[in-house]
């Protein structure tokens, strides 16, 4: 039934997630999800929201949640904008801030949805090679025609680029917007927020997905000068005025409001990132140094498509991307200490009997 397509469906490479297996016991370290639940007080929120409010439109404009979101980065509510995951809010920007005709600029290895939606928006794009290391060349972001988009930390490399190398990026663009996608950005060194009242060309858009533990609620947010806030509300209200529901609103609300479990949770989670790498190291395993909650390394000997499948027969997913560059690289999500053990000692195991083969 293609023939009965549009020509916007026909260009689509749809985004691939990783794995989601529904067998009991299985440590899922593919998707980089928070491995530890959200501040208690989100299910008193929820709760609190199922009382006789369901049959209620939520707010269309969510100005409890910005608010909360402002008072948490020391910005305006104006300077707020949510949506439903930040996925949403990228697309949203794509449409805001792109245009067809004018090539955007983003890496060859990166967050792979940015490819989709140029295709499915219509908007060319250059890819800028990393250099040899996985860093990104600061320069070769300059001076774009149609914008920049890139994540800081990178995805899936987990490397993070210094906030002098982004304001360089940002600089050399007056003329376009750049976006920097912030996922996991609380569990590296610094936030280009810090940036936005400088830069008007500038957005940051960050997730609750993450650090916040609310991968299931869907809640994202762009952070950024007014005018490009008004032309993300435009872009929304031109195809959902509520993208957001009640009990996303008031869960997220409530997890920006606990400072304190999401600190603990953060370092919790950069412990045991430090752990993992340098247990992974004594390995073989050439890790490249994370500031975010997952990390990406290769063995000296074992084909990272071997581990990943010997790994999922064992019931431990990890995620492997069958790319060019990275190929030989595998994308393991930092759970829990417990996690983190049984992962180690399998591949201990598979490990020592492929070396007595």
């Amino acid at each position: 039934m293609s023939e009965f397509w549009s020509q916007m469906v026909k260009r689509t490479e749809p985004y691939v997630p990783g794995e989601q297996l529904n067998k009991p016991g299985i440590i899922k370290l593919n998707t980089n999800e928070n491995p530890y639940p959200p501040s208690p007080r989100v299910k008193e929120a929820i709760l609190a929201e199922l009382e006789g409010k369901l049959q209620l439109y939520p707010s269309p404009t969510a100005d409890g949640l910005r608010l909360a979101i402002a008072e948490a980065y020391g910005v305006s509510v104006e300077e707020v904008f949510v949506g439903n995951g930040s996925d949403e809010v990228l697309a949203f920007s794509f449409m805001a801030f792109f245009n067809p005709g004018k090539p955007i600029r983003f890496p060859n290895i990166t967050y792979s949805f940015y490819p989709v939606y140029a295709k499915l928006f219509n908007i060319p794009y250059e890819v800028i090679r990393v250099n040899k290391d996985f860093t990104l060349p600061t320069e070769s972001f300059f001076e774009s025609v149609g914008g920049v988009i890139l994540p800081n930390p990178n995805a899936p490399t987990s490397l993070y680029m210094e906030l002098a190398s982004i304001e360089s990026i940002v600089k050399n663009n007056p003329d376009t917007v750049v976006i920097i996608d912030e996922a996991y950005i609380d569990f590296a060194t610094a936030s280009a927020v810090r940036l936005v009242k400088t830069y008007k060309n500038l957005l940051v858009v960050q997730t609750t997905s993450k650090s916040r533990s609310l991968a299931g609620m869907r809640v994202g947010y762009a952070i950024g000068h007014p005018a490009l806030i008004e032309a993300l509300v435009r872009i929304k209200d031109s195809f959902n005025s509520y993208t957001v529901d009640r009990l996303a609103i008031a869960g997220a609300t409530a997890a920006f409001k606990d400072e304190e479990h999401f600190t603990k949770t953060i370092l919790k989670i950069k412990e045991t990132r430090n752990r993992l790498i340098k247990e992974l190291e004594e390995m073989n395993f050439h890790v490249l140094p994370s500031q975010a909650n997952f990390v990406f390394a290769t063995h000296a000997d074992r084909a990272a498509s071997d581990l990943y499948l010997q790994l999922k027969e064992e019931g431990i997913l990890v995620r492997h991307f069958n790319q060019p560059d990275i190929e030989n690289f595998l994308r393991i999500s930092i759970g829990t200490n417990g996690q983190m053990n049984s992962l180690l000692q399998k591949l201990e195991q598979l490990l020592a009997v492929d070396s007595q083969i």
